[in-house]
């Protein structure tokens, strides 16, 4: 018997899909449209950022010594973002498909459309690039592992933590093993999810 706490989870979802349709209201403000995944705004839309992009030469010397310092280590973390990427895909080729669990699509979390602002110069295009490949890095590990977590430990906790994911509305309440019996090893609730397909394994 499902708890309240995963008809609150499965509400939270509810509300994601309204953001969804806020994002989409964003769309006609700000005239834009996407095309083949690629962002397309009209000319006058070009136009107007452009009034406020920072010329390159005023932007290429860190003005701050903290920023200048920080330079090495913010950019040395794509050397273990790299790796965590490729330990990724190799984990999802073996163990999701021995497990027969959904692979999670990488390019719905590394999403860089970032480019097409015309308010940014190069230097700040490239650093929302860096950005948004380690932000969606992240998020997409974190979505890989909670697909792993429904699969062998779905239990909730037994206090309030931060974070959580839509996964734990299939959870096992924390002092319920029959609960926990049922759920363990099932992957049927992610075929039952929204966009996701199954895999060929």
């Amino acid at each position: 018997m499902n708890s309240k706490i995963s008809k609150l989870f499965a509400d939270i979802d509810a509300k994601k899909e309204e953001i969804k349709k806020e994002y989409e209201k964003l769309r006609k403000k700000y005239d834009f449209s996407v095309e083949n995944g690629r962002i397309k705004f009209s000319n006058k839309a070009k136009e107007y950022q452009k009034w406020f992009k920072v010329p390159l030469k005023d932007y290429a010397v860190p003005k701050s010594v903290r920023h200048f310092i920080s330079m090495p280590f913010i950019y040395g973390m794509i050397i273990p973002g790299f790796v965590l990427d490729v330990w990724l895909f190799l984990y999802q080729q073996t163990a999701f498909r021995l497990y027969k669990i959904p692979l999670v699509k990488r390019s719905d979390y590394i999403v860089f459309d970032r480019r097409h602002l015309n308010y940014l110069n190069l230097i700040q295009k490239v650093n929302c690039l860096y950005c948004s490949y380690m932000n969606g890095l992240f998020s997409f590990a974190v979505e890989v592992w909670w697909r792993t977590e429904k699969y062998w430990c779905p239990i909730k906790a037994a206090k309030r933590k931060k974070g959580g994911h839509e996964w734990e509305q299939h959870f096992a309440d924390y002092w319920d093993p029959e609960e926990f019996k049922k759920n363990f090893n099932s992957t049927k609730e992610y075929y039952k999810a929204k966009n996701i397909k199954k895999e060929t394994v």
